[in-house]
């Protein structure tokens, strides 16, 4: 017994391995035939390395709120649609590469609304990246001054999902739409952006600033994008 314990810890079977103790200290291990002691070690196994992936996913993803698909309160009143929170929470639209804009006064719940769809790509093993939008501007800077932006640019065409929150507090110089446009061509129709903002999306083409670009980026996000509007008073003052 001991030696089969050993060879687990060895090459690194955790869940089989816990699987196995628990067997042992049940002794249950000679209620099950040789297949359904195997299947149940190998479940084991696959749930280990599947929650290692998603807390990996989760760490790295770096949301503002952990929040969850279970916690959101599907107000109708709220411009909360239960359908369409339902079809988004199954992650097709990552798969697809559509965008999904989240607009709203401040304090009514966008950015825990974009946490909880990242928290969801993340269950389900997708690679996610979440941006104040600022920081982000900031981030793309300072790569440009050390060398890294195309690097960078690589690594965020690469994220299954990335989460902008925040859009629109401040106008975009010549560069920073450069930037913009750079990472959501690199995106588009390929891979899956959530960009939440307090102005309505009619406004983004005054933050963006100079037409052209502007009408470029905004045709790349709008064009089938999903929609959530949301109405109500600040949630955060209630608490």
């Amino acid at each position: 017994m001991m030696q089969i314990e050993s060879q687990l810890s060895r090459l690194r079977l955790h869940g089989m391995n816990r699987s196995w103790q628990a067997l042992l200290e049940t002794r249950r291990q000679n209620e099950l035939t040789l297949s359904e002691g195997l299947e149940l070690l190998l479940q084991a196994e696959e749930q280990e390395r599947n929650n290692k992936r998603f807390e990996r996913l989760r760490m790295n993803a770096r949301f503002r709120y952990q929040a969850s698909i279970e916690e959101l309160k599907l107000d109708p009143s709220r411009g909360v649609d239960k359908g369409l929170i339902m079809t988004l929470a199954t992650g097709e639209y990552i798969l697809k590469g559509e965008a999904v804009l989240i607009t709203g006064a401040t304090g009514c719940g966008k950015s825990f609304l974009a946490s909880a769809f990242g928290y969801q790509a993340c269950a389900q093993g997708y690679r996610v990246a979440y941006y104040n939008f600022q920081k982000l501007l900031m981030k793309t800077k300072i790569a440009r001054k050390d060398g890294t932006i195309y690097k960078f640019f690589e690594t965020t065409s690469k994220t299954d999902l990335l989460i902008i929150d925040d859009f629109g507090l401040s106008h975009l110089d010549q560069q920073q739409q450069m930037d913009m446009m750079e990472m959501i061509e690199d995106r588009h129709g390929k891979s899956s952006t959530i960009i939440a903002s307090q102005l309505p999306v009619e406004s983004w083409y005054d933050v963006l600033g100079e037409e052209t670009l502007a009408d470029a980026i905004m045709d790349r996000l709008v064009h089938s994008a999903y929609r959530i509007e949301l109405r109500g008073e600040n949630l955060r003052k209630n608490r």
